[in-house]
């Protein structure tokens, strides 16, 4: 019971502390890559500590469930984990983590299918407003121009990817911004981000009250955008990359006062024209390696009874 209550509690310190001290980093602009990798490492170790306080606790409440997870331990490990004790407690605990991780699922299998629902749909508006060709591929990859007002410029996933521009979007790009909306559009796509967003809104979807869930879900839609433009700016520079934010996103209002959707941009151009420096490679192997420890810490606290008996 001891094992669980320490691994049920160093979730929740994981949950308070680490989002805290990720935004008060002075580095995660500087390189949002590693900050993403970071974020998805406190998030798995929180999930990771919760469901071994749960296995924890199922073993501690029910024979069955202590026999299949310790059947090849030696005795005096399994003694070491004083899973006779507090039978009714650890029986509770087990089933509200148990509820807890089907809710999760559950949220992450309706995310996935409202995000198949909503790419299929919208794969049915571009076939309406750009029909094939005779001779034209339904499954193949390629750029396709929509004849709109708006300027704008989007990846379109699935098993037909599609990078879609409007014909606003190539009235007002100039030289290589064209080429540089693209590659970030392309960098979203070969870095899987989609998984990033459906992942974070599930959780945060599904556990409204929990901070660090919808903390994740805000960083992950600022962080991606911020590692597509770096993806965009290492080919064609910072300042094109920027200037075709700004010719795509002019004409919405994003750049004056007031409150609005997309109020991130100005902030990404004015990273992208200040051009800080990056990290040390030495720094961010130190980072990348931090916080890939991380989720090894809860799996450390449930052995070391074990490590103990064992000497």
């Amino acid at each position: 019971m001891l094992v669980s209550l320490a691994l049920l509690a160093l979730g929740v310190l994981t949950a308070v502390v680490a989002p805290r001290l990720l935004s008060r980093s002075d580095w995660a602009e500087r390189e949002p890559v590693v900050a993403l990798w970071m974020w998805q490492c406190v998030v798995a170790a929180v999930l990771l500590s919760f469901a071994l306080s749960m296995t924890f606790s199922a073993a501690a409440a029910w024979q069955v469930v202590r026999g299949r997870i310790f059947a090849p331990a030696p005795r005096g490990v399994i003694e070491a984990y004083e899973l006779g004790t507090h039978r009714p407690w650890s029986a509770a605990l087990a089933v509200v983590l148990a509820c807890g991780g089907l809710w999760t699922a559950a949220m992450l299998t309706r995310e996935i299918r409202r995000a198949r629902a909503r790419r299929r749909q919208r794969h049915g508006e571009l076939l309406a407003r750009s029909p094939l060709l005779p001779g034209e591929r339904p499954d193949g990859e390629g750029l396709v121009v929509l004849e709109a007002e708006r300027p704008d410029a989007w990846w379109l996933s699935g098993t037909a990817p599609r990078l879609v521009v409007t014909t606003a979007a190539l009235r007002r790009l100039k030289g290589r911004q064209l080429d540089a909306v693209l590659a970030h559009e392309q960098g979203h796509a070969r870095a899987r981000h989609d998984w990033l967003l459906h992942c974070s809104g599930a959780l945060a979807g599904g556990f409204p009250g929990i901070p660090v869930f919808a903390a994740f879900r805000g960083e992950m839609h600022r962080l991606v955008e911020l590692a597509a433009d770096d993806v965009a700016s290492r080919r064609f520079g910072r300042l094109t990359i920027a200037l075709a934010l700004v010719e795509l996103n002019e004409e919405r209002g994003v750049f004056g006062p007031g409150q609005v959707p997309d109020g991130d941009l100005p902030q990404r151009v004015n990273r992208l024209l200040a051009a800080t420096p990056r990290l040390t490679a030495g720094r961010r192997l130190r980072l990348t390696a931090a916080a890939a420890l991380v989720p090894v810490v809860p799996v450390l606290v449930a052995f070391v009874p074990a490590l103990r008996a064992l000497g």
